[in-house]
């Protein structure tokens, strides 16, 4: 096959690559960051590519990880391409100058889809608008479900955050070549990705290696291991063999990834429930990656830049009519959130009092958003030595219901907002003017550290990007995140041993059980 002599060539350290330029900006898509994972290297750590002669096409997008489809009521939002094969640890490139000497900010992708779904190919993720504006852009592909997160006692736990470390090392050691400068590379992520970000900060392999780090509606956390667990030994249940990674490898990986929907389904960030996650190993993640980064010395001088939607819960929410049934279940829904968040009564009573017009879902949504998300984020913004920017997006979706819902920034600060894909979460006629501000603030950040406004402080500034231009609010939902940080703190005392509790704990988890068949039949 004879390729266009204008199509740019680079030399990685396993080969040759040919991309393609697309208004004026050169696009390699594809390419390998290590081997494929399968037959002896599935469920474990990845090994580099085997080099390749000539020059490997990297025309188009690689095969994405493993992944079971979203159902029907949260398809309708999002977009996941599924591209079949093997090789799925691969990565893309866009960048204005492609050879050494550029020396342009880069940054790297890490998308989200709680840890079972998404990849770089994602239209919204497209890397052309960063690469206009100066700064290479990097995205890939990671294992997903049981395959990168699950827990076995014959294989080493994290793969998938393996995978992730593994590329952020190929692009520090081969990004001049593609016009990037390896000391100015910000990490950056989005919900599940901006999860894997901020635990790959704390990880001891990664430091010196990140410049900066954006997340996105993600703070540093790790899973309970039994829990990761669990989710293993259902699926190991349902599937009749042992809880093995030997055993896992030796199933068809149609049947695996139909059972770890089937049994994935009665959880989700609101429910708790039954999921993967990341665990503490005592290699990558020697330990609770918020508290090295808050206590101790990790990503000492490293930039950030962080911050959450106005209503992240109505994506979790809102698909298939769930806010209905929790504002119906009231004071059920009420008791499962503070269970989900270890909170006593004067957590929900405080939200009540705050927000006195607000029914039961909208409060569950909050007080479960703040715990797991804006919470820990004030922490570690509060504990920084070096700069810290904090956002929030607020202006509401134009579809009905979502308002400033979970991903909806992602067409903004990626500029893609023209694109169908973002539309199905965003609606027709978003601003420009909002997405070129959303962007142009992620560029400045890339580039010089400094997004453009007020760095985080005792007033607690927060840029706010929404209807209107975007501004600068001190201290918004401080109220919350103090309901969080004083009351919720304080064990609640203890009960006479003579009194019966008035919603005993077989009763709560009953109504959690039945509250989570409910969500699990709406997303079949």
């Amino acid at each position: 096959m004879t390729a266009d002599q204008t199509d740019p060539v680079v030399r990685t350290p396993h080969g040759a690559v040919r991309g393609r330029y697309e208004r004026g900006i050169a696009v390699f898509r594809g390419i390998p960051y290590a081997a494929p994972p399968v037959g002896p290297l599935r469920f474990r750590p990845p090994q580099p590519p085997q080099p390749w002669d000539g020059v490997r096409d990297a025309g188009a997008f690689g095969p994405t990880a493993p992944k079971p489809p979203y159902s029907e009521a949260f398809a309708q939002y999002l977009s996941d391409p599924d591209i079949p094969g093997d090789d799925c640890l691969n990565l893309n490139v866009w960048t204005p100058e492609p050879g050494p000497g550029a020396r342009l900010p880069v940054l790297v992708w890490l998308h989200g889809g709680a840890l079972t779904r998404g990849s770089s190919a994602v239209p919204v993720y497209g890397g052309g608008a960063f690469a206009r504006d100066g700064v290479v852009c990097v995205s890939l592909n990671y294992r997903l479900g049981v395959e990168g997160y699950g827990l076995f006692p014959d294989a080493p736990p994290n793969p998938g955050l393996r995978d992730q470390l593994a590329a952020l090392r190929w692009v520090y050691d081969t990004i001049e070549a593609f016009g990037g400068d390896p000391g100015r590379i910000t990490l950056c992520g989005q919900s599940a990705g901006a999860i894997s970000a901020g635990v790959l900060l704390a990880a001891p392999q990664t430091q010196g290696l990140v410049r900066r780090a954006v997340l996105q509606s993600g703070p540093p956390e790790v899973s309970d291991r039994d829990k990761v667990r669990r989710m293993v030994r259902r699926m190991a249940a349902r599937l009749r063999i042992p809880a093995t990674a030997e055993a896992f490898a030796a199933v068809d990986r149609d049947l695996l990834l139909r059972t770890q929907a089937e049994v994935g389904r009665l959880g989700g960030p609101v429910l708790g429930g039954p999921a993967f996650g990341i665990v503490v190993d005592g290699d990558v993640v020697p330990g609770d990656p918020l508290k090295a980064l808050t206590e101790g010395t990790a990503a000492r001088g490293v930039d950030l830049l962080m911050g959450w939607t106005r209503d992240e819960y109505r994506l979790w929410l809102v698909p298939g009519g769930l806010v209905e049934r929790v504002d119906r279940l009231g004071a059920v829904a009420l008791a499962g959130a503070m269970a989900r968040c270890h909170a006593g009564h004067e957590i929900p009573r405080g939200y009540r009092a705050l927000h006195p017009e607000a029914g039961a879902a909208e409060t569950v949504g909050q007080m479960v958003t703040d715990h797991l998300l804006r919470v820990p984020l004030h922490r570690l913004a509060d504990a920084r030595t070096g700069a810290a920017y904090v956002y929030e997006f607020a202006w509401p979706s134009l579809l009905p219901g979502l308002g400033a819902c979970h991903a909806l920034e992602l067409g903004f600060v990626f500029a893609t907002g023209d694109l169908p894909e973002s539309r199905k979460l965003a609606g027709e006629g978003a601003p420009q003017e909002l997405c070129d501000a959303m962007h142009a603030a992620w560029v400045r950040f890339a580039t010089t550290g400094d997004p453009g406004w007020a760095v985080w402080d005792a007033t607690h500034p927060v840029q706010v990007f929404g209807d209107g231009d975007p501004h600068i609010a001190y201290g918004p939902r401080d109220a919350e995140v103090a309901l969080w940080t004083t009351a919720a703190t304080v064990p609640p005392p203890p009960r006479p041993p003579h009194t019966v509790p008035r919603a005993p704990g077989a009763e709560l988890a009953a109504a959690m059980r039945r509250l989570r068949r409910s969500v699990g039949a709406l997303r079949r």
